[in-house]
């Protein structure tokens, strides 16, 4: 996601995509309990990470938020992606900023991701997004329900935002760890998927 504006109006802030075809383009995020935008600075690293990768990309984010992370990645060239998010006020801005984009390759539902991801998946994703509501114990849970459940194309990547380090985080034995970093209390991790 990005860094929020100083400047808020009417319960609302800014992210910034940083790259690609959106490159400085400034939208609108709703203030609401939980949203936590993620850095610029740990967004650049993560994009740079997935540079080589991004191109044509299936990209699910499966706990959106403000939107930026997903927004960046299909600004950068992702072909297809699904967000999710519970949260109803989030899911109806990414839906006006997609909206505002043109963006047509992409949707935004209103949903539990949990209960969304605990079916089998009719097709996979390359790059899955992982940025969940801190101290829930969400993220191990999404992570063995993506490897069970088959939402992992070969090879795919996926990014996790923990309050753990990833060495901690107890992921599926097919991910191997391929960065890591953390900022603040924030761990920041890129995993692929062993074929």
């Amino acid at each position: 996601m990005a860094k929020q504006s100083s400047s808020t109006s009417g319960g609302n802030s800014q992210v910034r995509i940083i790259g690609g075809q959106w490159r400085s383009r400034k939208l609108t995020v709703p203030d609401a309990p939980g949203l936590r935008p993620t850095p610029d600075r740990v967004r650049e690293t993560l994009f740079n990470w997935l540079a080589p990768y991004i191109q044509g990309a299936r990209v699910l984010d499966a706990f959106a938020g403000s939107g930026a992370l997903f927004l960046e990645a299909l600004s950068r060239g992702a072909s297809t992606g699904l967000a999710l998010d519970l949260h109803a006020q989030a899911i109806h801005n990414l839906r006006s900023n997609l909206a505002l984009l043109n963006c047509d390759n992409a949707q935004a539902l209103h949903v539990n991701s949990l209960e969304y991801l605990s079916h089998n998946a009719t097709s996979g994703f390359d790059i899955v997004l992982l940025d969940p509501p801190f101290h829930q114990d969400l993220l191990i849970q999404t992570c063995q329900l993506l490897d069970s459940q088959q939402w992992l194309n070969d090879r795919a990547w996926v990014y996790t935002e923990s309050e753990q380090s990833p060495s901690s985080l107890g992921v599926p034995s097919t991910w191997r760890l391929h960065r890591e970093k953390h900022t603040g209390q924030v761990h920041y991790a890129l995993w692929q998927k062993q074929a």
